[in-house]
């Protein structure tokens, strides 16, 4: 008989035909073994549950306690006690009663019943685990926290598994554990945090947000996030492209940026130009505009002046200085395009669309530092229609035609990382997710609405009468 792991072969010499049949070894954990891990895993629970789960220890043994010292009475009076105590500090201290119990509570369920029950099928599935029986190689759950509107699950990954496995995999992880969406923040090596929202916090409209004291136009507030944290859009140093369907909020995405701008536009530190092809969007609010345009020729003429005062500043800092800061002898100038495509693809004349292309190229590609911005918006983001996407370093997805325009506009991988912008529904105009240039990763956004009224009310303050 042959033995385990030796090679098993006739009694007469094997051909080589033949060959030579290997078994694979059978190795059985002894009993032992198996029982001292369970005591091990056990005796772990214990010692490790005061300190996961104080207030539910806490309890259960002081009820313990008054059951045992003072029978059924004295149990019946400490819950009482407890129920009038925990009622003041829900009326004096809402906020503070929040966060330590019914958030407490919830993660607690949680994670038991939803994160830590689902785990490892939904990762099998999803392709993040190899399979149901090495445990030893499935990322372990270490915490999960709730706020009020999404649970934070902390992730320790296993060796030769990287965040961008998890960022690819995010419509799977909110598909597996019934959320909106997911979103994967890096804590640390191997250590991740999964953000599951409970609900869609940008489900509501957003008026028009107050106008700010103070501008700082590296952080305009425009909208709100998903995380229910303002929306801050930078345009000093940097360019902005929106793309979306007819009727998905890019004008909600533009005038929320000017009338966060309008304290310094009244004192004269910051200029916008606007180019407005077809005359209904920024028309409007004129009044508020250094320059304006709305044929093809004056467009080009304002972009080209652009361009001229671009580069006679750069001249003027060459060598003295590198980097702009607003005054009202060089203020900021925003350059805003509604509908770019008109002048690089559609309009009839190509002397026009040649000049524009170059006159767009030549701001977006050296007037960062001088103290020019572009910020354009577009229907159509082929390649064909607007060419010079990768010279707006900071991109805005609103609702799309196609799945395969996200990652046209956001960057290669947007669309594995959750930004299904093509998936936005038509009732929501001014959700989209902005890419910055500084993280790889997609924010979903929703830009305020700026109403007639409101625009109506900002010229009537900030607005100069045309000569």
């Amino acid at each position: 008989m042959a033995k385990v792991g030796t090679p098993q072969t006739s009694p007469t010499l094997p051909t080589p035909a033949q060959g030579v049949r290997w078994t694979t070894p059978i190795v059985e954990t002894p009993g032992i073994v198996v029982l001292a891990s369970w005591i091990w895993r056990l005796t772990r629970f214990l010692v490790t549950l005061p300190f996961r789960f104080p207030v539910l220890v806490a309890t259960v043994a002081v009820s313990f306690a008054a059951w045992w010292w003072l029978d059924w009475p004295g149990l019946a009076g400490f819950w009482a006690t407890a129920a009038v105590a925990s009622l003041v500090w829900w009326r004096t201290w809402p906020d503070s009663y929040r966060r330590c119990v019914p958030l407490r509570v919830l993660a607690w369920w949680r994670h038991v019943f939803v994160y830590r029950r689902h785990w490892q099928p939904v990762l099998v599935i999803s392709g993040l685990a190899e399979s149901y029986q090495e445990r030893r190689y499935l990322p372990r759950i270490r915490r999960v926290t709730c706020d009020t509107w999404a649970d934070r699950v902390r992730v320790s990954l296993v060796a030769g598994t990287s965040p961008t496995d998890f960022e690819t995999r995010v419509a799977e992880l909110a598909h597996g554990f019934q959320a909106p969406s997911c979103r994967v923040v890096v804590d640390g090596p191997r250590r991740i945090t999964l953000e599951f929202p409970r609900h869609d916090t940008l489900a509501d409209p957003i008026d028009a947000l107050d106008i700010p004291d103070a501008v700082d136009l590296a952080a305009l507030p425009v909208g709100i996030r998903e995380d229910g944290s303002p929306w801050l859009l930078r345009l000093h140093g940097t360019h902005v492209l929106v793309a979306g369907v007819t009727g998905a909020g890019k004008g909600s995405v533009i005038w929320s940026a000017v009338r966060a701008m309008l304290p310094a536009i009244d004192t004269g530190t910051a200029q916008v130009w606007a180019i407005d092809p077809k005359r209904m969007e920024l028309s409007y609010g004129r009044a508020l505009f250094a320059q304006y345009a709305d044929t093809g020729e004056a467009a080009v003429a304002v972009l080209e002046s652009a361009v001229e005062q671009m580069q006679h500043r750069a001249a003027r800092y060459a060598g003295k200085r590198r980097s702009h800061t607003p005054t009202a002898e060089d203020p900021f100038v925003l350059v805003v395009l509604d509908e770019v495509a008109f002048l690089t693809a559609y309009h009839p004349d190509r002397d026009i669309r040649k000049r524009s292309e170059n006159a767009i190229a030549t701001l977006t590609s050296q007037g960062r530092s001088v103290g020019f911005a572009v910020l354009a918006a577009l229907q159509d983001p082929r390649k064909e229609v607007m060419n010079l996407r990768n010279l707006f370093p900071d991109k805005v997805a609103l609702r799309l035609d196609e799945a395969s325009q996200v990652d046209m506009i956001l960057g290669e991988g947007a669309r594995d990382r959750g930004a299904n912008a093509h998936l936005i529904d038509p009732t929501l105009p001014g959700v989209g997710y902005v890419r910055m240039e500084t993280s790889p990763a997609p924010l979903r956004v929703r830009a305020a609405y700026v109403s007639d009224d409101n625009i109506t009310a900002m010229t009537d303050v900030y607005g100069v009468e045309e000569a």
